[in-house]
């Protein structure tokens, strides 16, 4: 069976066993409360989509995105769903796997920010 019939919650569980190199390590960085305190979640169902990690406290959704992304077809889908995420007042962060390979700390620091700016009350 396709994976992207199965429901989300049961798609979301097959795409955590097989996460990509870039996926693990930045699960690594942001798993067990290690954004002092902001708790992530790994391939987490948001409606009919998936999200690589997200932060519901602070509704932050973080993408790694690999070389299919750079398909004009996967350009659309990806807008279709920042689309749907920004609807449902997620901010989404994307990053190139190259970015986990090459610079991990200014990732981290970027997603920091993106936490910090999540718990600020409304202005």
């Amino acid at each position: 069976m396709d994976d992207q019939k199965l429901s989300p919650r049961v798609y979301a569980r097959s795409l955590r066993k097989r996460m990509t190199n870039a996926e693990v390590i930045l699960w690594s960085r942001l798993r067990r409360n290690a954004m002092d305190g902001h708790r992530f979640r790994r391939q987490h169902p948001i409606g009919p989509y998936v999200a690589d990690f997200v932060c519901l406290p602070v509704r932050l959704v973080v993408e790694l995105d690999g070389a299919t992304h750079a398909s004009d077809n996967e350009r659309k889908q990806d807008a279709r769903r920042d689309a749907y995420l920004h609807h449902r007042r997620f901010r989404v962060l994307r990053f190139w796997n190259r970015e986990i390979y090459e610079s991990l700390d200014g990732v981290l620091e970027t997603i920091w920010r993106a936490v910090l700016a999540g718990q600020e009350p409304p202005g």
